[in-house]
């Protein structure tokens, strides 16, 4: 049995991009979920830092700390969940498709200015 005899099955582009759009969003999803993680551990540290070694013991500067890394979670949990939902890959067929539009019509309105500047009927053509 060699291998010559098996045919691949072939994918078509709309395949393709739906694999690469899944692949890509899985692997949002898993960065996503590795910050939360680190998240929790870096906030148990910046506690500890903070209470346990009594660095900076006079003021509770962990809380800021922790805000500000939780408002940058929550960025990126929006970005993930909420601006791809909006934004996703049929948003961004949508715009490709209407910029396709607009190079098209720009052409065609090219193609009709050169036509009535320079019209083909002044011009004999050779048999």
């Amino acid at each position: 049995m060699s291998s010559e005899n098996k045919s691949e099955p072939s994918i078509d582009n709309e395949q393709h991009e739906q694999l690469e759009y899944a692949h890509k969003r899985i692997r949002q999803k898993k960065n996503l979920y590795v910050h939360f993680v680190l998240f929790l551990v870096g906030s148990i540290f910046l506690v500890l830092i903070n209470k346990i070694l009594k660095y900076g013991e006079e003021y509770n500067w962990f809380i800021w700390a922790i805000t500000f890394w939780a408002f940058l979670f929550v960025v990126h949990l929006v970005n993930v969940f909420v601006t791809q939902k909006f934004m996703g890959l049929d948003w961004e067929r949508k715009q490709r498709e209407k910029l396709v539009e607009k190079q098209r019509q720009r052409i065609r309105e090219l193609q009709k200015e050169i036509e009535t500047d320079f019209p083909m009927a002044n011009y004999k053509k050779k048999d």
